[in-house]
């Protein structure tokens, strides 16, 4: 395949290595004024990823992706919407794949409704989810993720073709339930972090079977699939973002709770405000997802907050 991956941050770039580890022809896309870009344009390495002389790097959308089968979008979230709208006439006809985890903050909806809104419902779409750090995938640690879309063909090809010894792919089965799940288990993974800071990472346990439970009852009102939470795309991401030390979202609670500090993005921090959205419109308690945001958006004391969580009674979770 020739293959255009827009976004040269950590996943952005991972996934130009891996494509063209599989044999894939590829070129990188980033913005010129990105100082990611151009540490690639000079030495072709940003101190994780160090890319082949034969992957091409463009600053210049139209060129990236004229010639590309496929187009893999691996940016911020909440900056999808801008970016599909400002290169309509570039990425019109493209077949996508979304390389990221979120929910619109504004108005809730998942990333591949904000592609059908922009680009058409015929646009071919499909998401690349679950488990698995760079860090670990450049030192050749395996893991297993999953693909899905509307579109059965197009998934299979797909999988199909990104499949290898160190990535292996299922077929998912759920779009709906996929997106919302993997978005959420960011926030469960800020959780995570504000426990770890605490110095109470024994009450993962909790959080974990809870979660799990929680978003299973939101998929299921949203009309997926209640037991996709319990695949890859969440419960089964749960080891890379509850305890990794590379989360970013499991740090980024950490350093919250501690008052630290920190800078990566964490996806989770805006995947809250947009989950209570849902949990508005569809009439689902996220008791874990309203304990996250009213410490980050709120600021109501944490220990108080997350004590009056982990005190609720098994009649409350039923």
């Amino acid at each position: 395949m020739h293959i255009a991956v827009i976004g040269c941050g950590r996943w952005g770039s991972f996934i130009a290595w891996y494509l063209h580890d599989l044999g894939h022809s590829v070129t990188l896309y980033g913005r010129n004024s990105s100082s990611k870009m151009q540490a690639f344009e000079q030495t072709r390495t940003n101190g994780l990823v160090t890319l082949s002389q034969e992957i091409k790097l463009s600053t210049e959308m139209g060129e990236a992706v004229d010639s590309a089968d496929v187009v893999v979008i691996s940016i911020a979230s909440q900056g999808l919407r801008s970016l599909l709208e400002t290169k309509k006439e570039q990425l019109q006809g493209k077949s996508l794949i979304l390389c990221m985890k979120g929910l619109e903050i504004n108005t809730g909806k998942r990333l591949t409704e904000v592609v059908g809104e922009t680009l058409g419902e015929q646009t071919p779409v499909a998401v690349w989810l679950g488990p698995g750090h760079v860090q670990e995938f450049v030192n050749r640690v395996p893991n297993c993720m999953v693909i899905d879309s509307a579109d059965e063909a197009f998934k299979r090809e797909l999988v199909n073709a990104f499949s290898g010894d160190l990535i292996r792919f299922y077929y998912g089965q759920d779009l709906l339930g996929n997106e919302v799940g993997a978005a959420a288990k960011n926030v469960v993974g800020i959780a995570a972090g504000l426990l770890d800071g605490l110095g109470l990472g024994t009450l993962k346990g909790a959080l974990m079977s809870r979660g799990t439970r929680e978003m299973s009852r939101l998929i299921k009102a949203m009309g997926g699939n209640e037991l996709s939470v319990y695949g890859l795309c969440h419960l089964g991401d749960y080891e890379a973002t509850v305890f990794s030390p590379y989360s970013h979202n499991r740090k980024f609670g950490e350093c919250f709770a501690m008052g630290t500090p920190y800078q990566e993005l964490a996806e989770g921090y805006y995947t809250v405000e947009a989950l209570l959205k849902l949990s508005e419109t569809y009439q689902v308690e996220l008791p874990i997802s309203q304990a996250i945001h009213d410490v980050l958006y709120e600021h109501t004391n944490l220990n108080e907050t997350l004590d009056r969580l982990f005190r609720r009674t098994l009649k409350d979770e039923m």
